[in-house]
Formats: structure tokens, C-alpha cells, sequence
């Protein structure tokens, strides 16, 4: 038995999960792992330094894997912007067929990717913004909960009620994103409407994800409540693990008055680069959901991926199944 939706059909995976773009995580070690578990990997475009950096990522992923993955561009306010059409241009240049887009403004990155014949992902964390983006003329909506690490958006709705409420309106095929770790909530997300699930904390806690052990087993301990909300004041709400720094954020940004240069030496890249790629759980912000209560162990992404879908069947198949009671004659 197998799980085919539209989402398998248009990406041409064998299991409708995806793992979403996460900035110095999504390298080819860990979208090629992916890839070839059967789920689409997807490499992050800006945790390479430079577009000729991001081809030769793109270059090495296609020497690890010959199933299909993506690259993630996402648009964010920043101190000093990246340059996104170069990005963009290195992506489209190099044949890659799925992209992942997120963040403000995504319209004239669409439309180019969508002149070269390229399979367009939108991560959303609101239905507004989905129906914004199939109009737009984008293939797939990753609707993001507010169980979601990174940013949940302005509107604090959970999974629960935005993934049917997506549902209801969006007519392309949609992902369910945000507090999705296992069987449980890969069977979940497609009763709910949607046709796979994007994942990103939990691929975290992968083998082959190429951060530090220590970050693995920090997802591993914490549990459903270690998180924090930062930059609401600020209108930009980001979800990640509770620790030294993000506690600190939180406290400076309360403050009557605070403005984001207040804490924007906490929150660098470099610093939460730092936190990945030492282990030193304090030494910057760690990006992670609320699904780390629902993550056990640290298998590999062959691992993961074989677990979610049989689970996910067997609830579908058997345990929900079961649940039907025989009509009284």
C-alpha cells in the first residue's frame, strides 16, 4: 500500500513529505537523504554565501541524489538584503524544477521561476495569503501553523482550524506544515485537506542533518512548551527553542519603548550558525517548533520517512477503520 496524492504526482516522489527550507540546515546532505527516502529535499538558498556558492550546493546534491529535490528562496526583511535575483538567476540557471518560496513580496521571483517551467512551492501562514498566491500562479501552498518554528505569522491560528479552513478554499495542492513529526500528524494533516506534509524541526533531529549531535539531542529532551514567540512586538513573530538568548529577547523586547536594534546582537545569523554547528545549545538563537514534544530519537531520514508512512497508513487503513460500527439492521 502506498499514500498518492496530487502532491506525489506533480513533484514525482514516492511519499508526500517534504522538508522545508531552513536556513544552514538545508544542504545537500540532508535534501539528498531526503530525496532518497522517498520525500523532496530542498536545499536553502541563502545559507550559501554567494549564487556561485548555491550552484556548486546545487551541483553537489545532484552527485548524491538522481530522485527530485528543491531549493528554497525565502524574502525576509533584513539589515542588509540579500541579492535575490542573483539567487534567483543561479537557481533557474542550474535546471533545478521545484522551488520553495516564503517571506513578503514573492511576485516577481514567481514569475520568473514560472517562465522557466518551474514547480512553485508558497509556504503561508494565513488563508488570505494562500488564495494571494495561487493566484499568483504558484503550484503548491505549504500552509504553516502556528505551531510552526521560524515565522507563524501575525494571526495565531494552529493547524487544527487554518489547515481545513486552507482547505476550503485553496484549489491547488497543499501541504500542512507546523507541529508535524510523525505518523500521527502525516494521517492527520491529510484528513484535515491537505495532500503531504512540509517538515522542518524534525528533520533536524535527522542522522544526516548537518548540524551538531548536541542540537539534536536539545530537540530531543525538550518537550512541547520549549519554545518562545520573539519579535511580536515588532510584527514579526518567529517561533524558536527556549534557551538563554531567546529568553533574553524576550524579556529586552518587553520593555516599554524597545526597538529591534535592542536585541538584534542576540539574534544574528552568525550567532545561531554558531549554536548549530558547535552544540553550544546557549550560544545563539536555535530555530525549533512545538512538535520537539513529539520528537523520541534521532533516526536517519530513511528511517523517519519508512516509520511516518506506515504508521500513518496503518492509521488510516486499520485504527480509524475499526472505529466504523456496523449499521444496526
Amino acid at each position: 500500500m502506498a499514500l498518492k496524492t496530487r502532491i506525489t504526482q506533480l513533484l514525482e516522489i514516492e511519499h508526500p513529505i517534504v522538508q522545508g527550507g531552513m536556513m544552514w540546515v538545508g544542504r545537500a546532505e540532508l535534501a539528498s537523504a531526503v530525496s532518497n527516502a522517498g520525500g523532496l529535499g530542498i536545499l536553502t538558498a541563502l545559507t550559501q554565501p554567494t549564487p556561485d556558492d548555491l550552484r556548486r550546493e546545487i551541483d553537489r546534491c545532484r552527485s548524491m541524489t538522481d530522485k527530485p529535490f528543491g531549493v528554497n528562496l525565502t524574502i525576509l526583511p533584513s539589515v542588509n538584503p540579500p541579492p535575490y535575483a542573483e539567487y534567483r538567476k543561479a537557481i533557474i540557471e542550474s535546471g533545478v524544477r521545484i522551488v520553495e518560496t516564503a517571506g513578503s513580496g514573492p511576485r516577481e521571483h514567481v514569475e520568473d521561476f514560472k517562465s522557466h517551467g518551474i514547480t512553485v512551492l508558497h509556504k503561508c501562514t494565513a488563508v488570505r495569503h494562500a488564495l494571494s498566491a495561487e493566484r499568483m500562479g504558484v503550484d503548491v501552498i505549504s500552509i504553516d501553523g502556528f505551531e510552526c518554528a521560524g515565522h507563524p505569522g501575525e494571526d495565531d491560528i494552529p493547524g487544527l482550524v487554518l489547515i481545513p479552513a486552507a482547505a476550503d478554499q485553496v484549489k491547488i495542492p497543499m501541504l500542512a506544515s507546523g507541529g508535524i513529526g510523525d505518523g500521527r500528524g502525516l494521517a492527520a494533516a491529510l484528513a484535515l485537506g491537505a495532500e503531504g506534509v512540509n517538515m522542518g524541526t524534525r528533520f533536524c533531529a535527522t542522522k544526516e542533518a548537518p548540524i551538531h549531535d548536541n542540537i539534536k539531542r536539545f530537540l530531543v529532551a525538550n518537550d512541547e512548551r520549549a519554545t518562545n514567540l520573539i519579535f511580536r512586538q515588532f510584527r514579526n513573530t518567529g517561533r524558536v527553542a527556549k534557551n538563554s538568548i531567546s529568553d533574553e529577547v524576550v524579556t529586552i523586547a518587553q520593555a516599554p519603548g524597545a526597538q529591534f536594534q535592542d536585541v538584534q546582537p542576540l539574534v544574528s545569523g552568525a550567532r545561531g550558525r554558531t549554536a548549530l554547528e558547535t552544540g553550544d545549545t546557549e550560544a545563539g538563537l536555535v530555530w525549533a517548533g512545538q512538535v520537539q514534544g513529539l520528537i523520541r530519537d534521532v533516526p536517519s531520514c530513511a528511517e523517519l520517512l519508512a516509520r511516518m508512512v506506515s504508521d500513518a497508513e496503518s492509521i488510516i487503513a486499520t485504527r480509524l477503520g475499526a472505529m466504523l460500527a456496523e449499521p444496526v439492521a
